[in-house]
């Protein structure tokens, strides 16, 4: 039997069945990566031997008798967190030798869970672009269409779940780094909670590992299968040891409802910033189609969703106002110059992102309290509504788009070119709140390609969307291998 695309659940319960090693599946895997990795660029950095030392000790572990969650699963990690012993760069050429002692929070925790890690995925230059290539390292394909992105930040661990290179991966998301290579990609993903999911150690090469509290990013898990997610969700959730002194859990409430029919969801496939392409509104409408028919209670319209407009022009404003603070003065003084040229009418988001990038405190105070105001408006939403099914981005897997300009990159949606940044939108629905999203497919393009929505849900109800993902995943399907 093959063993590549199972799912990680399917793993552990064949593992201890005895059906499979740990060694059998790692070395498995890593054949297919030596076998096809050269073509689609995922892992950029294998760590193969310390993965077949860590699957014998798995072994050996459960001969003795032990188990853990994923005990002598093969896995993946995003390059931007911290593995003892391998190279941290974020894809910056300058810290090609960078190499920290000391594990991040989440690969520690993937490791006390039993997991064998196969190596390091990539990343763009940053982790600031919806595409995953660096001059170190590459560019990564997407399993579907070599010539199309397999999204970004997260996009190498995406396109190592879709390659069947491990059963899980670990990645990030601030402007959809988590959903997008998985819309992209035909994989599941899963935006957690802000502030749900200990991040210390997935940091830029040299910055101190320490427990911060992130203003808009989080970590998260991505997968196969909507329930692989859960599982791993449960390893990932919990804030940092350091920050409480002891290792604490964090008890989430369980979903809302266990049946389809029982599911309350808005439906919003349009933006005021942009349309929607065609193949994204139809994944949209296939995931309406199903809970109508699975008898949940579906609205397209309601006065309670808070403003599309203003929400997304606020996460413009609080992600790019954070992007600069590391820039030369002469630099920072030219935004300045040009901030202040914005006639006062200019509602755009290129205005938005430039406004954002010469905030002052008091501004960002400002944006901060208007936030605040947004969530209490989602609180009242989810009093009456379970979910929110939208889109990711706007458009399937496009073109490799190398542009080192990237404001002055264009995104194609039939036919017609928009700001390559303003399909970040979507992605800010639930970033600027910090609210949960799942990722999850619906099905193929005309043109071949996956696509797939988002299902947003109400603050520290992660179970939530993820439980609607599952039921979801049983009534159209869900993760296709590439052909």
């Amino acid at each position: 039997m093959e063993w590549n695309l199972q799912a990680a659940e399917e793993l552990v319960a064949a593992l201890r069945a005895g059906e499979v090693t740990s060694t059998e599946l790692t070395d498995e895997a890593i054949a297919r990566i030596e076998r096809d990795d050269k073509v689609i660029n995922a892992i950029c950095v294998p760590d193969f031997d310390r993965a077949r030392a860590a699957a014998h000790e798995a072994d050996q572990a459960r001969a003795r008798g032990e188990d853990r969650p994923f005990l002598g699963v093969p896995v993946t990690v995003k390059e931007s967190y911290n593995v003892a012993g391998l190279p941290t760069t974020w894809g910056m050429p300058q810290y090609r030798d960078y190499v920290p002692a000391e594990d991040a929070v989440q690969v520690s925790r993937l490791k006390a869970a039993g997991a064998v890690i196969l190596g390091k995925t990539n990343v763009p230059l940053g982790l600031q672009d919806l595409q995953s290539f660096n001059e170190i390292h590459g560019t990564t394909n997407n399993p579907w269409d070599h010539t199309r992105t397999s999204g970004g930040s997260s996009g190498g661990s995406a396109a190592a779940l879709a390659s069947g290179f491990g059963a899980l991966s670990i990645g990030s998301d601030l402007g959809g780094s988590l959903r997008t290579p998985a819309h992209f990609c035909g994989i599941y993903a899963h935006k957690p909670t802000l502030g749900l999911v200990a991040s210390r150690g997935m940091v830029p090469p040299t910055t101190p590992a320490l427990p911060v509290d992130l203003d808009l990013a989080v970590v998260g898990p991505m997968a196969r299968t909507a329930r692989d997610l859960t599982l791993l969700l449960d390893v990932m959730a919990g804030p940092d040891p350091l920050t409480f002194g002891v290792a604490h859990e964090l008890a989430l409430p369980p979903a809302r409802h266990e049946r389809l029919s029982d599911f309350r969801v808005l439906v919003v496939e349009e933006h005021p910033f942009l349309p929607t392409g065609s193949a994204v509104r139809a994944g949209v409408n296939r995931v309406a189609d199903a809970l109508v028919d699975g008898g949940a209670r579906v609205v397209r319209h309601s006065p309670l969703l808070p403003d599309l407009a203003e929400a997304a022009t606020l996460y413009t404003h609080l992600m790019f106002s954070g992007s600069v603070a590391r820039f030369p003065v002469d630099a920072y003084e030219q935004l300045q110059i040009s901030a202040a040229g914005l006639s006062a009418d200019d509602r755009s988001l290129d205005a938005a992102r430039l406004r954002g990038m010469v905030f002052s405190h008091r501004d960002w105070i400002e944006a901060d309290n208007l936030r605040e105001l947004h969530r209490h408006g989602w609180r009242r939403f989810f009093a009456e509504f379970d979910a929110v099914v939208c889109p990711i981005t706007p458009t399937p897997a496009f073109p490799h788009d190398h542009d080192p300009d990237l404001l002055a990159r264009r995104i194609d949606i039939d036919g017609t070119g928009y700001p390559f940044f303003d399909q970040l939108v979507w992605a800010g629905l639930a970033t600027m709140p910090g609210l949960p999203a799942t990722a999850v497919p619906t099905g193929l393009s005309p043109d071949g390609l996956p696509v797939g929505v988002q299902l947003i849900g109400p603050m520290f109800e992660d179970r939530t969307p993820l439980r609607l993902a599952e039921l979801l995943e049983q009534r159209i399907g869900g993760f296709q291998t590439p052909r």
